[in-house]
């Protein structure tokens, strides 16, 4: 089976309802090199979402696209017909409404903007955590040593995912044990398997009630590279998107077609499907919509609100850095990775 290059973290199935009869929808940039660039694009639902080589890894030297098929497999394509029946209005059994929110977790977790928000959060945890681990490694030495038995094996769920050396070096009669990793691509996905997995976070998201809300008939919801916001709402002045997925009081909120939110307020009974959102509220969803987006918007029309509510930055450096991140994305991370196991 060929290898999928292009991980599309915002995936086809979801944005063609936003798109017309064509697949194409209108993208608008946050960030633009110039400002002269046209506000609207239009572009195919394939053409947009995706980055090259985004959870592509190295097994053995061989490059596989373990983590695109899974997130397809698990997530995706069991959502297709859940999203459709949601937005043509049809009942939604028990199976459909969790596999909605199955693939609302995923949607969270598998885009750069996840990766931009928890980077230097697993770069500031990561020295604990090697310590601890450490830690209980030198308390299960003493034991082993005391009894004269070895160490228990040890399984560690999806450990596969994070690039670990584990080195020992002789000091008298003793040896110094340490281990070293890199964050990044590895932690990223090792994240993503766990939170989708074995995390009493998912299954905190799967008991939370929900429903899906209609927009005014003279709005139309829109999505973005970040389409889930987990909304703390406090006023329209005071609010952030820092909602954890258990927290009373968040608001998590995806939508999922030019009419059509899916909604669950954290502690609180949903509003019957179906109700038109006031538009007061809708247009605040719209604005948090907006600001929530990473470095893109989707609309099915060229929507003159949008650049009010997000005004782009022209910065043809930061722009062009960026740009060349991503390009170099995988090959940096598969060579930090491969520099770390063969030292």
């Amino acid at each position: 089976m060929p290898l999928t290059a292009e991980n599309h973290y915002v995936p086809c199935l979801y944005l063609k309802h936003f798109a017309s009869s064509d697949g194409t929808l209108y993208r608008y940039r946050t960030p633009v090199s110039k400002p002269n660039i046209p506000t609207w694009k239009r572009v195919h639902v394939s053409g947009v979402g995706y980055q090259t080589h985004l959870y592509t890894r190295v097994v053995l030297g061989t490059e596989t696209d373990d983590i695109e098929r899974w997130l397809e497999h698990e997530f995706d394509t069991p959502a297709a017909a859940p999203i459709r029946k949601a937005i043509e209005d049809e009942r939604l059994s028990q199976a459909d409404w969790q596999t909605l929110i199955r693939f609302v977790a995923a949607q969270i977790v598998r885009t750069p903007a996840f990766l931009a928000e928890n980077l230097p959060l697993w770069n500031q945890m990561m020295p604990n955590a090697l310590n601890e681990v450490l830690h209980d490694l030198r308390r299960e030495l003493e034991r082993a040593r005391q009894s004269g038995g070895r160490l228990p094996l040890t399984n560690v769920p999806n450990a596969e995912y994070l690039p670990l050396r584990v080195k020992r070096q002789p000091e008298g009669d003793s040896v110094k044990i340490s281990v070293h990793t890199v964050v990044g691509r590895g932690v990223w996905l090792h994240s993503m398997k766990y939170l989708l997995t074995d995390s009493d976070t998912l299954k905190a998201l799967l008991d939370h009630r929900w429903s899906i809300l209609r927009a005014p008939d003279d709005l139309n919801w829109f999505s973005s590279d970040d389409p889930v916001v987990r909304l703390n709402f406090h006023s329209e002045d005071k609010y952030d998107f820092g909602g954890g997925w258990g927290s009373k009081g968040t608001e998590i909120f995806l939508p999922l077609s030019p009419r059509h939110l899916l909604y669950s307020r954290i502690g609180y009974r949903p509003p019957e499907r179906g109700l038109v959102v006031p538009r007061a509220a809708a247009e605040f969803i719209r604005r948090a919509i907006a600001e929530h987006a990473h470095r893109n918007i989707y609309s099915n029309l060229p929507n003159e609100d949008i650049p009010k509510l997000r005004p782009r930055h022209v910065d043809a450096e930061i722009f062009r850095k960026e740009r060349e991140g991503w390009r170099k994305w995988h090959e940096d991370q598969t060579k930090a990775e491969e520099e770390l196991t063969s030292e």
